[in-house]
């Protein structure tokens, strides 16, 4: 079979033959229909990630954590758990975890969308546990995630969606997909900051971290004496804007800031939301924008960086 092969760490992968997969006891052979290009992949990959040496125990092996496929008996299904060497890129996997898929929903979209969808469905309802009527940025919303996170949020009531970002044109996509207000990270750090404060958000979902992320901490700091009005719930999920920040003392102490990350989610909490998330993209209340890419244009695809929001699918 054709699949894409590393034969180390921080290689582009190849479009090379491999020898089929044979599944042993309680795994499950899948003909591949799509699987994502995530930047998990890429970083499992690149060696650097805390999981590289348990995905890539040897080599050589193929990239692609999960994806969609046909079982044998012809169901459509989310598979995952792949024993190395096998991955999903290829057109043949082997899984122990299956998830069936419902209804007629396009591959692509059943591999794209879902994982991004309970990046932020999951914290706005079990983290922050968001209130109808609350007002929520999103910092970052420009992203595949960021975007989703904008519709997720109208979907379950808040009031007021703010989004920030760097990329003007995405930004306008954001605000045609629900967000009421839009802010430029791009502007000068004392109109950023006022514009945080404008904000005044319940909660926050932080993709990106990094100086954007200290701005707007700082921008809770209350500038007279007394308690907290009211929490914010603040929820950091990405760093694609820097690993760490400056917090200063001050923005813990009488802000109502409470910062976490996702925490520990219930298994049946995670299917409940997956078949909540099925039953949006069935009534198409969830758009994503999704290139497929053939299997064998994965090198190309592997290195493209002009995606700014896109998804990128790949396709045996």
């Amino acid at each position: 079979m054709k699949a894409a092969v590393i034969n180390n760490f921080g290689e582009v992968p190849g479009y090379i033959d491999f020898q089929n997969p044979e599944p042993e006891a309680e795994q499950i052979l899948i003909k591949v229909k799509a699987a994502v290009l995530e930047n998990f992949d890429k970083g499992t990959a690149s060696g650097k990630h805390y999981s590289s040496h348990q995905l890539f125990p040897s080599f050589p092996a193929i990239v692609g954590s999960d994806g969609v496929g046909e079982t044998p008996d012809g169901r459509l299904v989310i598979f995952r758990d792949i024993k190395p060497p096998y991955g999903a890129y290829a057109e043949q996997a082997i899984a122990s975890q299956i998830i069936e898929v419902p209804g007629n929903i396009d591959a692509a979209k059943a591999t794209a969308i879902p994982s991004a969808a309970l990046t932020s469905l999951l914290p706005l309802k079990y983290s922050a546990k968001l209130q109808a009527g609350e007002t929520v940025l999103i910092n970052g919303a420009t992203g595949v995630s960021g975007r989703i996170a904008v519709q997720i949020a109208k979907l379950l009531g808040a009031g007021r969606i703010i989004a920030t970002g760097r990329n003007k044109e995405s930004l306008k996509v954001v605000q045609q997909l629900g967000a009421d207000v839009i802010i430029d990270l791009n502007q000068d750090k004392d109109l950023l900051t006022q514009a945080f404060k404008e904000a005044a958000p319940d909660v926050v979902l932080d993709f990106i971290w990094g100086t954007a992320a200290e701005l707007l901490v700082k921008s809770f700091i209350p500038t007279e004496a007394g308690f907290a009005k009211k929490t914010i719930r603040y929820v950091q999920i990405g760093t694609k804007a820097g690993l760490d920040i400056s917090l200063p003392g001050t923005a813990l102490r009488t802000s109502g800031l409470q910062l976490m990350g996702i925490g520990q989610i219930a298994p049946e909490a995670l299917m409940t939301e997956l078949n909540c998330i099925w039953n949006w993209i069935l009534e198409d209340k969830l758009y994503m924008e999704i290139e497929e890419v053939p299997l064998s244009k994965i090198a190309e695809a592997w290195q493209r960086e002009d995606l700014a929001g896109k998804r990128l699918v790949i396709v045996p």
